[in-house]
């Protein structure tokens, strides 16, 4: 027993160690998504760690355990990677009583979890900063009329790109501000508090929907909305100007004011918590190992004709109809992502209703054809429109859900 408290530090990294290789092809995919933000996140909580009056044991735990437990119900990798994460973060805690809060919303803003969540609301908040710049210009330059996000001026049509929301530029702008704070708690030798943490990243949000406006605003005067080097160039001004200079003015304004804690008591450490840390971690890794049980057709509405069905892999069913095309998918395949991802541009996305029930609606268009898509969840032969709501359902009543999604030829 002396041997192994002796040793439980080089134990504790050892059993991490083998928890990191049992789950290397989802370590190796997260890392492979957002390499440079988490390795700069470590470089964070090694140089702006602080020894904090604030125990953060009992928060580190009970946020691994609700993601283990998200994870291990809907097997939820990007959530479990994230757990893996936040159970290095605990370790280093539990070694050195110092945290960074800085570092800490970084692995949040770096992680799959993030990435998933902006592609869900990207197509909303571009529509919705386009008809803000279609309202600015519509006075000053002949705009004809606006659909989502073409823009028609002079008889041409000019369309924003998916691209020009800058979710690089968001990250970019963040970790910039990540940057400039532990630097000038270094420079201090003092701490912010988690208000100013939380403030600061407020203001890096807001200055990050500015630069996209007057990016948005800039490219349509230009009429440079396709990528080449202008569009980057203009991209590249607009984030210096509208996040970096003013991140540069307000971050004189805003100091650090909290001394280190050069003692502390609250957070001694123990083997008892890494011990159950582990535990969870290792047996949602075996459980998220298994093959799910997806039963995409179970109670299939008859109307369609599964005859010529084609299963594109275990998490999507197509069929192919000389009127529409239908895909049958798990929730996680958002139809705004995949049909961007092949080549589609979004025009418009919006929640109407049809035959009664809400539904989501997409125009959007590839080589000058233009196509309409609806698509919905389906449990028990309700549809929904809200992909929490199916996964609440589907994490607490474990009831078999359903995307269906039918497009057609805009005639």
């Amino acid at each position: 027993m002396k041997l192994l408290l002796k040793y439980k530090k080089a134990i504790v990294l050892l059993t991490l160690i083998c928890l990191l290789v049992i789950n290397s092809n989802i370590v190796i995919s997260g890392l492979d998504s957002n390499l440079f933000g988490i390795v700069f996140s470590i470089v964070l909580f090694l140089i702006g760690g602080r020894k904090t009056s604030f125990n953060m044991n009992y928060p580190l735990w009970g946020l691994i355990f609700l993601l283990e437990f998200i994870s291990y119900r809907l097997h939820t990798k990007s959530l479990h990677f994230l757990a893996l994460a936040l159970l290095a973060c605990f370790i280093y805690y539990s070694f050195t009583q110092k945290f960074s809060f800085i570092a800490f919303i970084c692995i949040l803003l770096f992680s799959s979890l993030f990435n998933t969540f902006f592609d869900y609301l990207t197509v909303e908040i571009k529509q919705s900063l386009c008809y803000v710049v279609y309202l600015t210009l519509k006075n000053f330059i002949p705009i004809t009329k606006i659909e989502g996000v073409n823009f028609y001026i002079n008889n041409a049509k000019i369309t924003v790109d998916t691209a020009c929301m800058g979710l690089s530029m968001f990250k970019t702008g963040l970790l910039v501000g990540a940057f400039l704070l532990t630097l000038e708690e270094r420079k201090q030798q003092k701490y912010y508090n988690v208000k100013q943490i939380f403030l600061f990243c407020c203001l890096v949000i807001g200055l990050n929907i500015i630069s996209n406006y007057f990016r948005i605003i800039t490219l349509i005067l230009f009429n440079c909305t396709e990528e080449n080097t202008l569009h980057h160039t203009i991209g590249l001004l607009c984030f210096a100007f509208y996040q970096i200079v003013p991140m540069l003015f307000f971050i004189r304004y805003l100091k650090p004011k909290k001394e280190e804690i050069v003692h502390t008591n609250l957070a001694q450490f123990t083997f008892i918590p890494i011990i159950i840390g582990f535990l969870i971690l290792f047996v949602t890794s075996v459980e998220i190992k298994k093959e799910i049980k997806h039963d995409l057709l179970e109670n299939l509405n008859p109307e369609y004709n599964t005859k010529d069905r084609i299963w594109v892999n275990n998490e999507v069913y197509k069929i192919v109809t000389p009127e529409k095309l239908i895909y049958i998918k798990t929730p996680s395949h958002n139809p705004l992502v995949c049909w961007t991802g092949t080549g589609y541009k979004i025009i418009e996305s919006k929640m109407i209703k049809r035959n009664n029930e809400k539904v989501w609606m997409v125009r959007m268009e590839k080589n000058n054809i233009q196509y309409s898509s609806y698509w919905w969840y389906e449990c028990d032969h309700k549809k929904h429109t809200s992909l929490v709501e199916v996964l609440l359902i589907k994490l607490f009543y474990n009831k078999s859900v359903r995307l269906i999604n039918e497009t057609s030829t805009t005639k």
